[in-house]
């Protein structure tokens, strides 16, 4: 059994995944196996993926599902993942040759029950650095969280998590007809309670993509059509134990906002922390007339 799985979610990306997997043909530890999720390609996704297959150069497996979003991709790949760590890698970005060898070589020095996994950066492929700047000099382990809060690095980074943790927090389980929900709220709740350690060095080029198709782009429509999806990723983010204080208010006022876009009655006596949504109301009211506005241009 390999140490780590790379996976990676796909949805009518055949034009962008082969660079992919050059990438992990290239690296200089072999001790990985790539699961492909396919999310409903029409694109001839399966023919590409068995074409890499039979060159026989890495451990390729395949699967098909039903389109059903990124989060439903990520809840396929825990399901079917036995290796100890597991690391996704969109289809549009790829691993610098010595990826899978860094992070393996951390998690075997460092590593423990104590650390959620391994945290690195990612890359921009058009200016060669990395996004956000690199990590504070010296810092050896971080929360997940306290990246963002903290303010430490406010960028996109690359994570390989023990799949273990990521299991027993699977499937994510989202709402009929919105497909928008981040899976980054599993990885929230594993590295809540455990830190990662952090390697200084490039894991991922990322080459974001513009297209109608792709995560990054549209997020006003993303909060307008899957609200109930980020209704309950804030309502998790107000209860995490790495929450500051204006983290949990900026929170309620995104919850509120997207109560209102879901038309849920319940808003208030659903929310974890009720006085603070009470009083981020008005705001919340505010970011929900931005929305549908923003979402209609």
């Amino acid at each position: 059994m390999p140490a780590l799985t790379v996976f990676t979610p796909t949805y009518n990306r055949a034009h962008t995944l082969e660079r992919t997997y050059r990438s992990l043909c290239a690296q200089t530890s072999r001790d990985f196996e790539w699961l492909v999720v396919d999310d409903g390609s029409t694109d001839g996704t399966r023919g590409l993926v068995d074409s890499f297959r039979a060159e026989g150069i890495i451990p390729v497996r395949y699967i098909y599902k039903d389109n059903g979003g990124l989060y439903t991709g990520y809840n396929t790949a825990y399901a079917n993942i036995d290796s100890e760590l597991c690391c996704c890698v969109d289809s549009d970005d790829f691993m610098p040759e010595r990826a899978v060898e860094i992070i393996l070589d951390t998690w075997r020095r460092r590593g423990s029950d104590r650390y959620a996994g391994v945290i690195g950066l990612d890359f921009d492929l058009h200016t060669g650095l990395p996004l956000g700047g690199l990590f504070p000099a010296g810092m050896s382990e971080c929360y997940f969280l306290d990246l963002y809060t903290r303010g430490i690095h406010r960028a996109d980074t690359k994570t390989a998590l023990r799949t273990e943790l990521m299991r027993a927090v699977a499937p994510q389980t989202g709402f009929p007809g919105e497909k928008s929900f981040n899976p980054v709220y599993m990885q929230l709740q594993v590295c809540d309670e455990r830190p990662l350690l952090v390697v200084n060095e490039n894991l991922c080029w990322v080459d974001y993509q513009t297209g109608a198709d792709s995560m990054s782009a549209g997020i006003w429509r993303q909060y307008a059509t899957s609200p109930r999806s980020f209704a309950k990723q804030r309502r998790l983010e107000m209860t995490l134990r790495r929450s500051t204080p204006k983290h949990r208010a900026r929170c309620a006022v995104h919850y509120v906002a997207s109560c209102i876009l879901a038309r849920d009655r319940r808003w208030l006596a659903d929310s974890p922390r009720r006085l603070l949504t009470l009083l981020a109301a008005p705001a919340g009211a505010a970011l929900a007339l931005l929305i549908r506005h923003k979402s209609r241009n």
